[in-house]
């Protein structure tokens, strides 16, 4: 398949909407190829099933364009870090050849978001091994950026900050496609949990005078070739 510009990996379906769903939508705006690999089903839930999770799954990667979506089938609220999950992550990396991958922060309540977060960078590792047994060709993503889901009432600092103001009615229509998750059985006075998504778009969008934003964090030092890159 033609290389990915970034790829998303969730723990569950609905993770990269919430999260990554208007960095996304500018992404594909600027006709770069975006996928996103769901780690699990995210099933069961209460108001969820299987088949319901999958028709949800489409409608949203309608809503935002998306050039290639996948999902691995791991345990929902049991992923663990495992060789076997290495291994297949390792290989959608070697598949998809994405220079930017974002995964999910490694702070969480959500073991799975945790375990998330290891399983990348281990699965980064194992791209790159030459004489191994792993389909494809050696690879190593060449940048990893880190996003904001979380369960804990924390507030993180972020490396760079996405202007999505453009996108933001895009994105929560991506977002509100998970009925199942945000919405059915859901108290519905404010704020509600599509309302909670929004402020906090717009807190971060605030943060770099733009009306929403999403956020990234980075390990590592992000090199410009000028000051005249981060000039407005």
């Amino acid at each position: 398949m033609e290389p990915l510009d970034l790829l998303v990996v969730a723990p569950h379906p609905d993770d990269a909407e919430i999260s990554t769903g208007g960095i996304i939508a500018v992404s594909r705006r600027q006709n770069l190829r975006v996928g996103v690999v769901d780690l699990t089903s995210g099933e069961p839930t209460p108001h969820g099933t299987e088949q319901r999770r999958k028709q949800e799954t489409e409608a949203a990667s309608r809503i935002l364009d998306l050039s290639w979506r996948h999902n691995l089938g791991l345990p929902n609220r049991s992923l663990q870090a495992t060789l076997e999950a290495r291994r297949q992550l390792a290989e959608v990396f070697r598949r998809t050849r994405p220079a930017v991958i974002l995964a999910p922060w490694w702070q969480d309540a959500h073991p799975d978001h945790v375990a998330a977060s290891t399983l990348v960078d281990d699965a980064r590792f194992w791209s790159r091994l030459s004489r191994s047994d792993l389909d494809g060709d050696p690879f190593w993503p060449p940048l990893l950026l880190h996003y904001f889901s979380i369960h804990l009432k924390v507030h993180p600092a972020a490396s760079v900050v996405i202007d999505i103001s453009d996108v933001i009615e895009q994105k929560m229509d991506s977002v509100t496609a998970w009925k199942s998750q945000l919405i059915d059985g859901r108290p519905q006075e404010f704020p509600t949990i599509i309302d909670d998504i929004r402020d906090r778009a717009r807190y971060w969008g605030w943060t770099i005078g733009r009306a929403y934003g999403e956020p990234l964090f980075n390990r590592e030092q992000i090199g410009l070739g000028s000051l005249s890159h981060i000039l407005r």
